[in-house]
């Protein structure tokens, strides 16, 4: 590969690199300044903080009954996992092996709640739930969030599973496997990687999703993110400190997640195609 060498190619490399290193710069210092603030007990104009406590944390938890929101949020998170896996991997698989008029119209249809901004189709979902009497509870912010995640799992699949040779299951079928044992002993070990990646992706995402949760959720189905929403605007005075404690768990949650999920995505099985 020859080199380019043209200043030109050096200042534009220099002005991306510069950029991403402002925007990675402002994006480090807001996360201190809340780290640093949940910390703090008075930090008004001076570089750091007057003293250091923990007090905010235990003030959050209780103040904000952080393990009554801790709960319902895992509770819907592992639903929405476990639906969007059961629901999304046989289709993917279908939608993988299969021919069929449309199929590039089902395709797009699958893309849309990836690609359109959440609160576009979310308040319409929101109406529908409330009127069928499923929002509010923790029922309907699990069927707001398996719209999205639901294609999200088909997309990521489909890859994996075409990179399964068919001949593999053509062999299973000779000698005796039906549908089910097909699926459960050959194809499951196999797709395995890939439905990890998938389902943590999808934790991750719904712990994060705010816009359908906001819309859909009650009193007692709010989970993390919306809780941090209602924290920060709803009427009543709170230490500023003890919000920030509450976002600082929030985002070791999400990110504790999201470093497991790493651990279990390959990129290029997500992007990758068999080759024909």
């Amino acid at each position: 590969m020859v080199k380019d060498t043209r200043l030109s190619s050096k200042l534009w490399a220099a002005a991306n690199w510069t950029l991403i290193g402002f925007f990675i710069l402002n994006l480090a210092a807001m996360i201190a300044t809340v780290v640093t603030s949940s910390f703090a007990t008075r930090w008004l104009g001076t570089w750091l903080p007057a003293g250091w406590t923990t007090r905010w944390y235990s003030a959050a938890w209780s103040e904000f009954q952080l393990s009554d929101v801790l709960s319902v949020t895992f509770q819907i998170v592992f639903l929405v996992v476990f639906l969007s896996g059961l629901l999304g991997v046989p289709a993917a698989y279908a939608l993988a092996r299969r021919d069929f008029p449309g199929k590039k119209l089902v395709m797009l249809l699958f893309l849309l709640p990836l690609l359109v901004p959440p609160i576009t189709f979310g308040i319409p979902l929101a109406t529908v739930l409330y009127k069928a009497g499923l929002a509010g509870g923790m029922s309907g912010v699990v069927l707001a969030n398996l719209v999205p995640t639901v294609p999200f799992v088909i997309l990521v699949m489909i890859p994996f599973i075409e990179q399964i040779d068919t001949k593999i299951e053509a062999a299973a079928r000779v000698f005796g496997a039906n549908t089910f044992k097909l699926f459960v002993h050959v194809l499951l070990p196999l797709l395995m990687p890939g439905i990890l990646a998938a389902l943590l992706l999808v934790l991750v995402r719904t712990i994060a999703m705010f816009e359908l949760t906001f819309l859909t959720a009650g009193p007692t189905s709010q989970t993390l993110v919306v809780a941090l929403y209602y924290a920060v605007f709803a009427a009543g005075v709170r230490a500023v400190q003890s919000i920030d404690a509450m976002a600082v768990i929030y985002m070791i949650t999400t990110l504790i997640w999201l470093v497991i999920a790493l651990r279990f995505v390959n990129p290029t099985q997500i992007v990758a195609r068999a080759k024909k």
